[in-house]
């Protein structure tokens, strides 16, 4: 044990000096770019295609997405470093419920309210696994580093728990358990057949995995420094944040950054959405509370927290243990139908079909100057143009997604800086 233990270190050692080779090669700072991927899962269903009568194949979204980011990758001249996938692929599941759930003694029940994201469906692996991973072999074909996570559309069974029956006759549908039960997820053997750590492991910036994948992580350099990504599954288990920690240790120092798929809600608290909170109703599970405390606010060098699932976008700053600002970032974008719109889908039930529109972060990093800073922009390759330079974008989301403030400020939600105050007395100059 103790041999297998220094044979890691070392391996880890010798990854970080050849890391540390190409951070000297671009040993002055400068600006690069994230591409952060929020939950696609709209653009990818199967029922958002021709096949099934829709009048446009939404996965081109999906599709221009991961192209514009290959061909905006810093090996090919643009400035993008790395892609943070924030879950939530997919739409579908392809069991009732996983076989491990069933063994420990939970039971499925029907639930009207969830008809559709309840369904169990063979299009899940025959159409939306496939068109997900052509959409990342793109991504990968470019060069580019990446993590993603699973969001609870991408484990293999979501169910209507038992022990929260809905109520199907409810006058009036209140978005709490009361009315509509709770939601619980299990089995990830899709998402390691899309995401298997086999598929990435000679990448040189592929680090390690959990569980065959369904946690991993990755290294990237830009602007002189060497960054750890960490891509943890939804609420993750002690076991998780254990192997974390163990990774943490083995990189030490290195600016790190999080993404998992349910953190913050689009108040920025951190809080999962009452139906679906995965710590209540197994204990097995952390919730964002508990990630924080545990994992996030006691190891230092996580400065970023990226995550989806809650529809919106959000911005929170925290000091953690050693006093340092850890920034937190939510943007999900998975119910915006403008395509839908101008294709002439019709509406259902007052609003347009969701699909996301092509929209994503870019969050571009400058580590010249004395105090580093970071620039907030959302773009969507389908419409060719950001948000604060879209005449329309307020028109076509505000009311849906923040009517109680005035065009300005919502735009300026999706187009922002910040200083990064702390970041040199962390991680040092760029070398």
């Amino acid at each position: 044990m103790g041999e297998r233990f220094r044979i890691g270190r070392l391996a880890a050692a010798c990854a970080i000096a050849a890391l540390a080779g190409a951070a000297a090669a671009r040993a002055e700072g400068g600006a690069f770019s994230i591409a952060v991927v929020p939950d696609t899962q709209n653009m990818i269903d199967y029922k958002h295609q021709y096949s099934e009568g829709f009048p446009f194949e939404a996965s081109e979204l999906f599709l221009g997405e991961m192209k514009w980011i290959a061909e905006h990758a810093a090996g090919k001249g643009g400035d993008i470093a790395f892609v943070a996938a924030v879950g939530d692929v997919w739409q579908h599941q392809s069991s009732a419920i996983d076989s491990q759930h069933a063994m420990r003694g939970f039971h499925e029940i029907e639930n009207p309210w969830f008809a559709t994201e309840l369904e169990v469906t063979p299009k899940t692996r025959a159409v939306e696994m496939p068109m997900a991973l052509q959409g990342y072999a793109v991504i990968a074909k470019a060069g580019l580093p990446f993590g993603v996570v699973p969001g609870n559309h991408d484990y293999d069974a979501m169910w209507s728990d038992s022990r929260y029956p809905p109520v199907t006759d409810a006058k009036k549908i209140d978005m709490t358990p009361k009315t509509l039960g709770m939601l619980h997820i299990g089995g990830l053997d899709n998402f390691r057949a899309v995401f298997t750590a086999k598929r990435y492991a000679k990448k040189p910036w592929y680090v390690e995995s959990y569980s065959g994948g369904t946690s991993s992580a990755q290294t990237f350099t830009a602007g002189g420094y060497i960054f750890l990504h960490l891509a943890l599954e939804m609420s993750p288990s002690d076991p998780v944040l254990a192997w974390a920690a163990s990774v943490i240790k083995k990189y030490p120092g290195l600016p790190t950054i999080v993404t998992t798929h349910d953190y913050l809600n689009a108040k920025g608290e951190r809080r999962a959405n009452p139906i679906i909170d995965l710590a209540a109703l197994d204990p097995t599970h952390n919730n964002a509370e508990d990630l924080w405390r545990k994992f996030i606010s006691v190891h230092d060098q996580i400065f970023l927290v990226l995550c989806g699932h809650h529809h919106g976008v959000a911005t929170r700053t925290d000091r953690n243990a050693k006093g340092h600002e850890v920034l937190q970032l939510l943007a999900d974008y998975q119910d915006r139908g403008q395509a839908s719109l101008d294709a002439g889908v019709p509406l259902v039930r007052g609003q347009p079909v969701p699909i996301g529109d092509g929209w994503l972060r870019l969050l571009t990093f400058d580590t010249a100057p004395a105090i580093p800073t970071l620039r907030v922009r959302t773009y969507s390759p389908h419409y060719k143009a950001y948000a604060d330079e879209l005449a329309s974008y307020a028109k076509w989301y505000k009311a849906h997604e923040a009517p109680e403030i005035d065009d300005a400020a919502f735009v300026k939600k999706d187009a922002f800086s910040v200083v990064l105050t702390d970041f040199r007395t962390r991680f040092g100059a760029p070398r």
